[in-house]
């Protein structure tokens, strides 16, 4: 399968990814000392809503296009502000492009802060090189993700968030995903990880967060956000991230996110949400 995420780019899985994503950021910026983000799967950057990808599947209307034009309490709105300033700097007026991670990383990066954003796939690496290369904050990657996931750990910051996004185009991509950040986790276990995974059954979701809890990591919070129910059909029913070494304010502000953003982008009333604890707090 040829992975293109420009098909997908702004889906209520970007939303809820980029949202938890941009929530770490702010933490990290909380304090003086400099970070690293390093983005496994990085993708071509940026993305345009009116190309034939984007408009022949128009998945971000139902993602972003509703959460943009939402309207929440102001709690959660003030959570919200940062992500929704990083969709208005790539737009001007009206929604048409949309930022991938490495583009809202970069928005969120201080002067002595850094990121490395890996992509292997050529099209998609010129792409995320032509976005990215005039920042020197800012490094791109030809290499394989899942290399890139154990070479670049740990960052000489040693404060840091490494982003592991892939596209879950084979077969053994969630046993390679745990298998993966297991190695990482030994490096760097000081280190924040974001794993992201797709939901079209309940069976490799499942499996995974067992994978994960048998590795005796101390802190592993889990969200899930559901627009229907999982039925084991090729459409994407929800998407989950686990978080290892998360802020300790990330469930506090996930536990006021996570019933609101469900309700906007629901399908049906199957739609819901999951916050829970693998391993750690409870």
């Amino acid at each position: 399968m040829n992975y293109r995420h420009a098909f997908h780019a702004g889906n209520f899985a970007d939303v809820v990814k980029h949202v938890v994503l941009v929530r770490i950021l702010m933490h990290l910026r909380a304090k003086p000392a400099a970070f690293r983000v390093i983005d496994t799967h990085a993708g071509a950057g940026r993305y345009d809503l009116t190309g034939p990808e984007a408009s022949r599947t128009q998945e971000w209307r139902d993602g972003i296009g509703r959460i943009a034009a939402a309207h929440f309490a102001p709690e959660v709105e003030a959570l919200l502000a940062p992500y929704r300033a990083a969709i208005a700097r790539c737009n001007h007026g009206a929604l048409t492009v949309y930022p991938g991670s490495s583009e809202i990383v970069r928005g969120q990066l201080r002067a002595q802060d850094r990121l490395v954003a890996c992509e292997l796939e050529p099209g998609a690496a010129h792409m995320l090189a032509r976005h990215l290369g005039r920042d020197s904050r800012a490094k791109t990657v030809t290499i394989d993700g899942w290399t890139a996931l154990t070479a670049y750990v740990p960052p000489k910051e040693r404060r840091g968030l490494v982003l592991v996004d892939p596209a879950f185009e084979q077969a053994d991509e969630f046993a390679r995903l745990a298998d993966r950040f297991a190695a990482a986790y030994r490096k760097w276990p000081t280190g924040a990880y974001v794993l992201w995974y797709p939901v079209k059954s309940r069976h490799e979701p499942d499996d995974l967060a067992r994978r994960l809890q048998q590795l005796g990591i101390a802190k592993l919070l889990r969200a899930e956000l559901a627009v229907t129910a999982a039925r084991g059909s090729d459409r994407l029913a929800a998407s989950g991230l686990i978080v290892a070494n998360p802020p300790w304010t990330l469930e506090r502000e996930l536990g006021l996110l996570l019933p609101p953003l469900a309700a906007a982008l629901a399908r049906d009333q199957d739609a819901g949400f999951r916050l829970d604890w693998l391993a750690g707090e409870k």
